[in-house]
């Protein structure tokens, strides 16, 4: 297959149809953009179960993904899309970024969900964005501002309903999206432990990504830990 992109976690390829891909989960962890880094085998595996599983979730209540199926342990069938440059990340609980920005207490639980936005460049570093900085750059119209905000709450009543029958609290996620070759506005990318803060809701413990970035312990077992509870 022709290889489209390689990325951090993942590598897309073309198939024959020229409106699917293939997207690969590699075994490469990486925060802090990057600087952090480490081979982690199995990790691929475990976050293209989880994502093929959340997206099958999605498109079940409606919500338009680039998900057509799994094919093997590392490997999604997906639509082709035309992705925005803007992450949507939903907040429940106070965590990560939030906290240092603007001072708050990690799991402080909000009143009602934050929705935030944030270019994706590289050599920026992600910078958040106001509604007015996304016109400015030309990054979405006003009208897919307001789609991508009404589509980014209903992921996360969705999966913060079910992660909760789970015994997981959804504490924040991260959202990209595209367009698909129909037209229609989707969720893209992947939604794992990798682009989303798991709490156990009992013990607390965090069982994602966190656990890389600050040495809270191995890794996999936490990604295991969601998959075992989502899907027994």
């Amino acid at each position: 297959m022709e290889k489209l992109y390689e990325g951090k976690a993942k590598i897309v390829y073309k198939t024959e149809d020229p409106d699917r891909y293939i997207l690969y989960f590699k075994d490469t962890a990486t925060a802090f953009d990057a600087t952090k880094k480490a081979y982690i085998e199995g990790k691929g595996d475990l976050n293209n179960t989880i994502s093929s599983i959340i997206f099958e979730i999605l498109e079940k209540k409606g919500i338009k993904t680039h998900f057509i199926r799994k094919l093997s342990n590392r490997e999604m069938l997906v639509w082709r899309a035309k992705r925005f440059d803007v992450e949507v990340v939903v907040r429940n609980i106070a965590a990560g970024s939030i906290c240092k920005r603007l001072g708050l207490e990690e799991g402080k639980a909000f009143e009602r969900p934050i929705v935030e936005f944030f270019y994706k460049n590289d050599a920026l570093h992600d910078p958040l964005l106001c509604h007015e900085h996304i016109l400015l750059l030309n990054l979405l119209t006003e009208e897919q501002i307001h789609l991508l905000r009404n589509m980014a709450l209903k992921v996360n009543e969705v999966l913060k309903t079910f992660f909760k029958e789970h015994g997981l609290l959804l504490v924040d996620f991260k959202l990209e999206f595209g367009e698909l070759p129909d037209g229609n506005l989707a969720v893209v990318d992947e939604i794992s432990p990798d682009t989303c803060r798991l709490w156990d809701e009992k013990t607390g413990e965090k069982l994602d990504k966190d656990r890389f970035r600050f040495d809270l312990g191995d890794l996999l077992e936490g990604y295991r830990k969601v998959l075992e509870k989502i899907h027994g």
